[in-house]
């Protein structure tokens, strides 16, 4: 087994931990908003997801373990888009309540 093959297969199995992490944020974004009646944006973490996997995809049927710019700046846009959301979630849960009671 190669460096690259093992490589491709860490990149793989990364997607699908990182999908269940996401996928745990969604349904407590959900969660939130479904009780609280704030809107969350919750269905745009499936963005991220998307373009995490395609971005893995793409480095597993590439045969270089770094340095593809197609899905260097997919993962960019879904970290950067990843980070967006989180911020706004926690805006909305953490301190805008924290306001609201105080």
């Amino acid at each position: 087994m190669t460096a690259l093959a093992i490589n491709q297969f860490f990149v793989l199995y990364m997607w699908f931990a990182l999908t269940a992490l996401l996928l745990l944020l969604l349904l407590i974004g959900r969660f939130y908003q479904n009780f609280s009646g704030e809107h969350t944006f919750f269905r745009l973490l499936l963005f991220p997801i998307i373009f995490f996997g395609i971005a893995s995809v793409r480095y597993t049927s590439v045969d270089q373990l770094a340095g593809d710019t197609v899905a260097d700046l997919l993962f960019g846009v879904a970290g950067g888009l990843l980070i967006v959301l989180c911020l706004r979630l926690y805006w909305v849960m953490i301190v805008r309540r924290k306001d609201d009671i105080g």
